[in-house]
Order: C-alpha cells, then sequence, then structure tokens
C-alpha cells in the first residue's frame, strides 16, 4: 500500500514537471511569435522599393536605407574574414594541441568573461585602439575590428564544445590507418564538427547585425555610400541598420522607419543564418564524399 502511494505520488510529481516545462516552452514561443509579429506588422507597410534602394536625404526629404544594407553586410564580411579563423584556429589548438590544463582551463574562463562585458566597454576599448591609437578614425574597419574581439569568445568557446563532442574512436581510427594529426583535424574531426562551428558563425552574425553601442564609437553614423575599397580603408564611416534604427527612433522619432528596419533585419538575419547552415550542409556533404 505504501509503494503503492509512492509510486503515485511520482506520476504525480512527474505530471506537474512535465507540464510546468510544457508551459514554459509554450510561453517562450508564444512570446518570440508575438514580437515578431508585432514588428513585422508594424513594420512591412512601411517597406517600399524607394526605401530600399535610395539614401537618406534631408534636402529632398527621402528616407532610404541602401547605405546601411551595404554597411552591415561590411561589416559581417569584414569581422567573419578575420574572426572565423582566429575563433576556429584557437579553438582547434585548445582542444587538440594544448598540454598544459591549467592554461587552457584560464584561457577558458577569460574567453567566459569576455564573452559577458557590456559592449559599450568593447565600444570605448575600440575607440582608444583602432580609432586613436591606429588612427583608423571613425570607420567601418575601425569597427569590424571592434567586433571581432567581441565575437572571438564565441566562435572559441562553441567551436572548442563541438570539437569535444567528436568520439576519440574518430582520432584513434584515423592515427592508426596512417594519418598525421593535421591531416586527421581537418579530414576527420573538424567535418564532424561542423555543426557547431556553423552555430558559432550564427551566433556571431547575431550579435554582429544586433550590435549598436560599440558601432556608435568605432563606425560611426555616416549614411553616404560607400565601395568595398572604402569600406576597408582608415576614414570610411558609415551606420549600420542598427545604428540606423537607433537614430530614427531615439533621435527623430520617427518609430515608422524604425520599424521597418527592424523588420528588414529580422529577414536579413533569417537569410543569412540559412545561408549559412546550407552551405555549412553542402561542405559537409562534400567532405563525407
Amino acid at each position: 500500500m505504501k509503494d503503492d502511494n509512492i509510486s503515485l505520488l511520482r506520476k504525480i510529481k512527474g505530471a506537474v514537471l512535465k507540464c510546468v516545462v510544457w508551459l514554459s516552452a509554450a510561453a517562450i514561443c508564444f512570446l518570440l511569435a508575438g514580437m515578431i509579429f508585432f514588428i513585422l506588422v508594424r513594420g512591412i507597410p512601411h517597406i517600399t522599393l524607394d526605401f530600399m534602394t535610395q539614401k537618406p536625404s534631408l534636402l529632398n526629404n527621402t528616407v532610404g536605407i541602401l547605405p546601411n544594407i551595404l554597411n552591415t553586410l561590411y561589416i559581417i564580411l569584414m569581422t567573419l574574414v578575420v574572426a572565423m579563423p582566429l575563433g576556429v584556429g584557437s579553438a582547434i589548438y585548445l582542444q587538440e594541441y594544448a598540454k598544459n590544463q591549467k592554461a587552457v582551463r584560464l584561457i577558458e574562463l577569460a574567453a567566459e568573461t569576455l564573452s559577458g562585458i557590456p559592449s559599450i566597454i568593447y565600444g570605448l576599448v575600440g575607440m582608444l585602439i583602432f580609432v586613436q591609437f591606429c588612427s583608423l578614425g571613425t570607420s567601418l574597419i575601425a569597427g569590424a575590428l571592434t567586433l571581432v574581439i567581441m565575437t572571438l569568445p564565441t566562435i572559441i568557446r562553441t567551436t572548442q564544445e563541438s570539437l569535444k563532442t567528436v568520439p576519440d574512436s574518430y582520432r584513434e581510427g584515423s592515427l592508426g590507418l596512417g594519418s598525421g594529426k593535421w591531416h586527421m583535424i581537418r579530414t576527420v574531426v573538424l567535418p564532424s564538427a561542423t555543426d557547431g562551428i556553423v552555430s558559432g558563425c550564427i551566433l556571431a552574425i547575431g550579435r554582429i547585425v544586433g550590435e549598436s553601442a560599440a558601432l556608435l564609437f568605432t563606425a560611426g553614423m555616416a549614411n553616404e555610400m560607400l565601395s568595398l575599397k572604402e569600406a576597408v580603408s582608415p576614414g570610411g564611416a558609415g551606420s549600420t541598420l542598427t545604428v540606423s534604427m537607433y537614430m530614427y527612433a531615439k533621435e527623430r522619432g520617427d518609430f515608422d522607419t524604425a520599424f521597418a528596419i527592424a523588420a528588414i533585419l529580422l529577414i536579413l538575419t533569417l537569410i543569412i543564418n540559412s545561408t549559412a547552415k546550407f552551405t555549412a550542409k553542402l561542405l559537409k556533404k562534400g567532405t563525407e564524399k
């Protein structure tokens, strides 16, 4: 009789916990869907072809975000070109080559600490180092280098955790067949950790696209059209979509334009993330063949 009561009590507790978990998941999904729906409903009606393809002009009384879209793409490209090789390479060294485990744990702690620092502090440091000390001026390249420092901890930790999930039997089998260590890492370990590396890339892109505080101090607020050559040159200042959205909402009180930019940011992030996942699947299939 006592065992039956204990069993019934456990079933009740299990059912209650299951309900709590499902309610929590449903609440999160509802809040996320509601936020996305609200932004799209407020923003999409104000998105026009002219809005997407022209630059803003006070003289002509026009509003356009083409320079901001290009600047955002420039920032993403420049940041990932520098941060991805450094981050993935650092994770490979820490996981596969480093022998001093105390130093590895210290570096991991430092990376986790850096990932929690407010972005405004990165902006001030980027302004002092890249804008002033390195004489890059307020420019997209200074903003990109600042974002490299911000995103490196995320890329390193996600890649490293992904490498840890690769079974040691894969490494031992490859080495047993005569592969060198780098050949083993390149042909066995990295393809098996592709999902984690792509996840780190997507998280980095999300932080790059959503960043504004650091870029206000480093990349500037200019709305001029820049070529790729001008974007990577010192003094090529430009505002990204998030900086522009902040300016429209906070400084001008133009919330219709701000919501339109927010909707474009959501769509742009979805496209970039989908492209990254699709590319990862192609790379994985190519390595398996």
